[in-house]
């Protein structure tokens, strides 16, 4: 969504008041496990939580490789809302945007779902990389580095269609080392020693000093079979913004340079965003000024 002129105060004081809103939900279905994240943009930080932004947080940053390219698309506030329950979904974004009113417009709605074993719409178990356990908040929560922030994280939105007849003509060998992995079960294959390189080869980061940075993928499948509409909705929960930055510019540009991830041939991002999705603890003092 993006914040309406004038409707800072009202999206503040919904902000504010979530967990009540989820609770009235939560307290009658439990069993759906209703969670909501919320991201702010780094336009509207400041006035809408009236605070100094968190530190790495900035506007997506277009990547313009020679044949592919990541856009920026407007986004101030994102709803990553989830529950075991479609219609859980249904009726509290219902809600949440009844009381946002005016205040707000949708720039974009997409509707996902878990698919068979966790598997996107390529056929892939997706996610597979992720961190668990104590690792998984390392990877995922800001500390000590950004102290007015602890608990929050950065998170990265992408909304990528698939041209999937030309995927699905694809051998399944070629598919497999387009992405790294036997389709089956998410077998890691060995990365190329030079050249042209897979998607995981290309989706793992490390710094200068050789240590690999995890970040958590909660991708969700969406699509419209009777309207061709194939896709994968990519969002990037990570504690450095910088990594999800490096990952996209692999992907894109390349590594080495010119020989882009040859995914993307067959999938296309249609929007890019960065927000920061604070704790609950830092949403609720919204309303104790």
């Amino acid at each position: 969504m993006t914040i309406a002129p004038g409707g800072v105060d009202i999206v503040r004081d919904v902000l504010a008041d979530l967990s009540d809103s989820m609770k009235a939900i939560t307290f009658r279905f439990p069993e759906a496990a209703l969670t909501c994240t919320v991201g702010v943009g780094s336009r509207v930080w400041a006035s809408l939580m009236q605070s100094a932004p968190p530190a790495q947080l900035r506007p997506f940053t277009p990547v313009v490789g020679a044949r592919h390219t990541a856009p920026a698309t407007p986004g101030d506030l994102l709803f990553h809302i989830r529950a075991e329950r479609a219609d859980v979904c249904f009726f509290f974004e219902k809600r949440l945007l009844s009381d946002l009113g005016a205040a707000v417009h949708v720039v974009d709605e997409t509707v996902g779902f878990r698919s068979f074993d966790r598997r996107d719409l390529l056929g892939f178990v997706d996610g597979t990389a992720n961190p668990v356990g104590p690792a998984s908040d390392a990877a995922v929560l800001v500390a000590d580095e950004d102290p007015a922030h602890t608990g929050g994280t950065y998170v990265v939105t992408q909304k990528y269609v698939h041209a999937m007849a030309e995927w699905d003509s694809l051998p399944v060998e070629t598919q497999e080392r387009i992405l790294g992995r036997t389709k089956v079960d998410g077998i890691e294959l060995d990365d190329a020693p030079s050249g042209q390189q897979s998607h995981k080869s290309l989706a793992t980061i490390e710094d200068e000093h050789g240590v690999e940075h995890d970040i958590v993928r909660d991708n969700m499948p969406f699509g419209r079979p009777g309207a061709g509409e194939f896709g994968t909705y990519f969002l990037g929960y990570s504690r450095n913004l910088w990594v999800i930055q490096q990952m996209i510019e692999r992907m894109f540009i390349g590594h080495p340079p010119g020989m882009h991830d040859r995914l993307l041939d067959f999938s296309t991002a249609l929007t890019g965003t960065v927000f920061f999705a604070p704790s609950a603890a830092e949403l609720d003092a919204l309303g104790s000024g």
